[in-house]
């Protein structure tokens, strides 16, 4: 269920000081005594900020758990960033987050058939919420929690526009596994089966991880488009500049999501850490690019693990580059109209 901030949930998260502004003394949150679907509708900020903490679909799929722990580091270190001429917090509606951290507290990964359930009920809970957000003309923000939950934003934004959609996702990974129990690594191939994704371009494929059997199904698919890390930042037979406009033409002519799966950057903690991988900056310019984008309709930021570390200062580290996300996509977005 939705468990919605109120103003003292936020007051306690944002470090004032004097002669300074936090974005977490301007967000704008609900009031919980008022109709809550009337007060979203009427609420004036462009930009809803939702988390989906759980790393259900990530232990289906074999990765490492902690996924669930990145939103709320994330959340304080995006409240506590200065206000000024560049952002601005009356933009932002702090909406709450997706609560399901009792059972990922007690979630094994050897019921597979209980772990499709709860993650089918997370798909159905998040896309009617991304339903509702963008039929009122808001742009979701989505800080998880897993991949999987990339076909909860793909189905709302598809229900709510009335028409397939696409995405650009920046992965190592293409998350196109065969149609088994819900996971992490199958939201796109559900979301394509089911309707919802017309075209989807995966920016930054690592050759070691992707199975033959997904660049079979790839190559018999026109909807769907690729490039790989290798060819970017090894045999250097592309650049990355000219593979973001390639990805942009792909995916512009309609209404589409942008994805980033945080194991595609080297050595951040997440639940498939990668030693050779993106740059934080190259992260960064990729949400920049794509956030100045009119068609561009919402932002996933998945896959930060903190808790990999096991080191005190993950948790700031990866709360403070999800904000940095956060804000580009807010600035470009902002900047472009």
């Amino acid at each position: 269920m939705l468990h919605i901030f109120t103003q003292n949930d936020i007051n306690d998260l944002v470090h004032t000081r004097d002669g300074e502004t936090k974005l977490g003394e301007t967000v704008t949150v609900l009031d919980d005594e008022k109709d809550f679907f009337e007060e979203v509708e009427n609420n004036t900020s462009k930009f809803v900020l939702i988390g989906v903490p759980e790393d259900i679909g990530v232990k289906m799929n074999g990765g490492k758990g902690g996924a669930h722990t990145s939103f709320f580091p994330a959340l304080q270190a995006f409240l506590n960033t200065q206000e000024n001429q560049f952002i601005s917090g009356k933009d932002i509606l702090v909406l709450g987050y997706l609560d399901f951290l009792e059972t990922v507290e007690t979630f094994v990964a050897d019921d597979p058939e209980k772990g499709d359930y709860l993650v089918k009920q997370i798909d159905k809970e998040l896309s009617e919420l991304i339903h509702f957000v963008v039929s009122i003309g808001k742009t979701p923000i989505v800080i998880g929690g897993g991949h999987n939950n990339a076909y909860g934003n793909i189905k709302g934004l598809s229900t709510a526009k009335k028409e397939a959609i696409n995405v650009v996702n920046l992965d190592a990974h293409t998350d196109l596994r065969r149609l088994e129990e819900r996971h992490s690594g199958n939201g796109f191939s559900y979301a394509i089966h089911d309707g919802f994704l017309d075209h989807y371009f995966m920016f930054g494929l690592h050759e070691n991880y992707t199975p033959q059997y997904i660049f079979e199904y790839i190559h018999d698919h026109i909807n769907i488009e690729y490039n790989m890390f290798e060819e970017l930042e090894i045999y250097q037979s592309t650049s990355f500049e000219r593979e973001l406009q390639r990805a942009e033409n792909f995916i512009q002519e309609k209404p589409f999501g942008v994805e980033i799966d945080l194991d595609c950057i080297q050595y951040f903690p997440s639940s498939a850490m990668t030693p050779s991988g993106f740059t934080p900056q190259q992260a960064r310019k990729f949400v920049h690019h794509f956030g100045k984008n009119k068609q561009v309709s919402y932002l996933h930021i998945c896959e930060g693990a903190p808790t990999v570390m096991n080191e005190p200062i993950a948790a700031t580290q990866v709360g403070k580059f999800i904000s940095y996300l956060i804000t580009d996509f807010l600035k470009a977005k902002s900047f472009s109209g």
